[in-house]
């Protein structure tokens, strides 16, 4: 069947665009120009960039420059993009030159197509609705695209902050399960001091608590946008009233506290706030992979590693070895973390090498910026949910390394001293014996004494009440 094509024009020239499509001549020359990472614009950004097309719209069809049915829609074609329903169109890379500028033509060109639709219009019929002279109408890809990428940002943080608040939640109620479980806890990776299993749980719950007041703040940092500063933040061409009442309607859209930037230059030149945004990602990156990293090694084993904790078995581990099964969702969440710490160097790179009024290599920030909201809001969710919910303490095994660990002299140290608990310590290694049947054989504590130090209440004691003898 022969493909069907409708003629379109740009500063260029001529081309035959497919007739069927709902972009236009822009899109056609980025697909050509751009075959770079062959992903899509992340669709929060596509979802965000009709939020804002509609509060222009709205904006403009109050100003007088649309009549009602023509107003009606383009503000029904922003709509439909705001919600998700026209992602398939929007069809460039996620990664491409001019700052943005294809992502914002192509928006154009889809939305322009779409109203022509509503209107019971032929596709391409520019006469009628422009991408341009309508849909582009007082703006640049200069102000809505980073205006687009922090309202996306703002709401994936919003998401990424739920599941935070469900991982660390997660840990609390293993926090109150594992109180009663002591076991050795260990620096360098060397057996240390005793502790609880709900002492070692609550501190991952607490990093998590930090995480989440992080997110939650930095979500101030992208209220500010530049939207009405058109081409370099002077508003050229947007009417004055434009300016003002545009971040009015994206407010009232989004329900998001956004604020027009006071110095519209400035916040249309410097994109460090995408800096700040992505290091506190990727301090939850950070915490994310040495939690994860933490449950592979007290879950290693099951027979000849630490084995404190179970995790979850959640498929076969091996093609050669039977009865393996790997720590998979922690490996999982770690690779996601990398990536995540990948990404911010890239941010922070290209934040920093845009030049004068611009940053041109804003298509790659928000690529990075919204695919590490991705990663570490899906991270959270299968560490929560495949993982940490089905956490079982190994109290058996928990019990064995008490038995002969040199943390259990040292929680004798103060009642016998440091010398005298570590000869009891050689002599269970030498003697293969445990520590608690050497402590009684030479009297230095009786059984009742010795149970007492090790108990879940004695280890997890801030400190003790011992007061030098006179």
């Amino acid at each position: 069947m022969m493909q069907e094509y409708r003629k379109e024009h740009d500063l260029l020239g001529e081309r035959d665009v497919p007739a069927h499509v709902l972009h236009g001549i822009h899109t056609e020359r980025a697909l050509e120009n751009f075959p770079l990472s062959l992903r899509r614009v992340n669709p929060a950004l596509v979802h965000a960039y009709g939020a804002v097309k509609l509060a222009c719209a709205r904006t403009n069809h109050e100003l007088g420059w649309w009549e009602a049915d023509k107003a009606a829609a383009i503000e029904h074609a922003c709509s439909e993009m705001m919600e998700g329903m026209l992602d398939e169109h929007v069809v460039v890379d996620a990664l491409q030159g001019g700052a943005g500028t294809s992502t914002n033509m192509n928006v154009n060109e889809v939305l322009a197509n779409r109203a022509l639709q509503v209107l019971g219009r032929p596709l391409g019929d520019y006469e009628a609705v422009s991408p341009l002279d309508d849909i582009n109408l007082h703006q640049s890809t200069n102000d809505t695209y980073p205006t687009a990428l922090k309202v996306a940002a703002i709401r994936l943080l919003r998401e990424l902050e739920r599941e935070v608040i469900a991982l660390l939640e997660a840990f609390q109620s293993k926090e109150r399960q594992t109180s009663g479980v002591v076991k050795v806890g260990r620096t360098q990776l060397q057996d240390a001091v005793l502790m609880t299993l709900g002492r070692e749980m609550s501190a991952y719950a607490e990093a998590f608590a930090r995480d989440r007041w992080r997110i939650y703040k930095c979500e101030e940092r992208l209220r500010v946008v530049n939207l009405g500063g058109t081409a370099i933040g002077t508003g050229l061409a947007a009417p004055r009233r434009f300016i003002f009442r545009a971040i009015e309607h994206l407010r009232d859209i989004t329900n998001l506290g956004l604020a027009r930037a006071e110095n519209l230059v400035e916040a249309t030149q410097n994109a460090d706030v995408f800096v700040e945004v992505s290091g506190i990602l990727k301090a939850c990156a950070s915490n994310l992979l040495k939690v994860s990293t933490d449950l592979r090694l007290l879950s290693s084993g099951p027979d000849a590693g630490f084995g404190d904790i179970r995790l979850p078995e959640r498929q076969a581990g091996s093609s050669i070895m039977p009865g393996k099964v790997n720590p998979i969702i922690p490996e999982a969440v770690s690779q996601a973390a990398l990536a995540v710490m990948a990404h911010d160097q890239s941010v922070t790179m290209a934040c920093s090498l845009g030049n004068l009024e611009l940053n041109q290599f804003l298509p790659l920030v928000a690529d990075a910026l919204l695919d590490s909201l991705d990663l570490l809001r899906r991270a959270c969710a299968i560490l929560y949910s495949l993982c940490v919910v089905g956490i079982e303490p190994n109290e058996a095994r928990c019990r064995e390394h008490i038995a002969g660990a040199t943390a259990t002299a040292t929680a004798l140290v103060e009642r016998i001293g440091y010398y005298a608990a570590q000869d009891v310590a050689q002599a269970a290694r030498r003697e293969g014996r445990s520590i608690r049947d050497i402590v009684i054989e030479r009297g230095l504590l009786s059984g009742e004494e010795f149970d007492e130090l090790l108990a879940p209440e004695s280890v997890n004691r801030l400190g003790s009440d011992l007061r030098p003898q006179t």
